[in-house]
């Protein structure tokens, strides 16, 4: 841009930080406190922010040391930024921002698929939280990041980039960050924040569950199988964990324990079979012939068509169309 031509003596390396170090746990903490119920940050978490605390105080320690040195007004970079900053710690900030970099990515992404594991355990119907847009926003960011590793690779190894070069990179991230910030701000998180997906079994029962830690009453199966088909909650489609094991006077754990194991199948899978097969029983009674496919899935107790089309093809192997057209046949 010609800046430093113009102004020769310009002292803005000394604040031109790269904010790396902070992007990366700030990621994290953002999916974590999306994906985590009743999130708070505490204390603790400030230490994720240390190394970037420690390269502003060391850029304002140096500056002010060089500041103090004669002759500093007549140059840009005074004797500690050229002797400290630019020949030791430049490059292993850049080393290390690299490496943190990866490491909370992965962390942030083992985070995210964790959480989705736990809303099939809890939810019914988990399309408006399964937050895909997070998934989208992190591999789009994964990607301009090893873009700008390799682009910084080449610009210190092979030819020097010049801003034009580099600007499309600054763009794209603008633009993502613009996606996430828009995106977060409009979605809806706060049944999320309510509900609490960590439990463990009731303390009375711990004895019995270490002692059968593998088995189930088969007159627990029965009751909730029964439960199920003479009441049909799964025709609600709020319907969640805590909710089911309120009506059958268990705890969640308890609950949980007879859905895996009695029934060998996670909480969304287990729901979402009875919706099916009572999808498939309205189609043999005729039910399409007044309502449309998702009209049908809606009464059944699913809540979205992307759901109700991914969950009947997991089912079935294959679509909702095509079972009616094989059934007609």
């Amino acid at each position: 841009m010609g800046w430093y031509n113009v102004f020769k003596n310009t002292k803005i390396n000394y604040f031109l930080i790269d904010m790396g170090m902070a992007i990366a746990p700030l990621i994290y903490f953002y999916v974590k406190s999306i994906t985590t119920s009743n999130f708070k940050f505490n204390k603790k978490n400030w230490w994720h922010f240390a190394p970037i605390f420690l390269l502003i105080t060391f850029r304002l320690s140096i500056y002010v040391y060089d500041s103090l040195q004669p002759g500093f007004e007549a140059t840009q970079n005074g004797v500690l930024k050229l002797s400290a900053d630019e020949a030791v710690v430049a490059p292993m900030h850049m080393f290390v921002s690299f490496a943190q970099m990866l490491l909370y990515l992965a962390f942030t992404f083992q985070l995210f698929y964790n959480y989705r594991k736990r809303i099939t355990a809890y939810f019914s119907n988990t399309y408006k939280l399964e937050l895909n847009w997070i998934l989208s926003f992190l591999i789009l960011f994964t990607a301009l990041f090893l873009y700008s590793s390799l682009q910084s690779i080449i610009g210190s190894l092979v030819v020097d980039l010049n801003y034009q070069q580099r600007w499309w990179l600054n763009i794209f991230m603008a633009l993502v960050v613009l996606f996430i910030g828009i995106k977060g701000y409009f979605t809806d998180t706060t049944k999320l924040n309510k509900l609490s997906f960590s439990f463990s079994p009731n303390p009375e029962s711990i004895p019995q569950v270490l002692e059968h830690k593998n088995e189930v009453s088969k007159i627990d199966i029965e009751t909730v199988s029964k439960f199920m088909q003479t009441e049909k909650a799964y025709l609600n489609p709020d319907l969640n964990l805590a909710d089911l094991a309120n009506l059958l006077q268990m705890n969640r754990s308890e609950l949980s324990k007879i859905i895996n194991t009695g029934f060998n199948k996670n909480f969304n899978d287990f729901i979402n079979e009875y919706r099916v097969n009572t999808f498939k029983e309205k189609l043999k009674l005729g039910a399409h012939k007044q309502l449309s496919l998702l009209g049908i899935a809606y009464d059944c107790g699913f809540n979205s068509k992307a759901t109700f089309n991914r969950v009947f093809k997991k089912m079935t192997q294959t679509s909702p169309s095509e079972f009616l057209n094989s059934q007609t046949k």
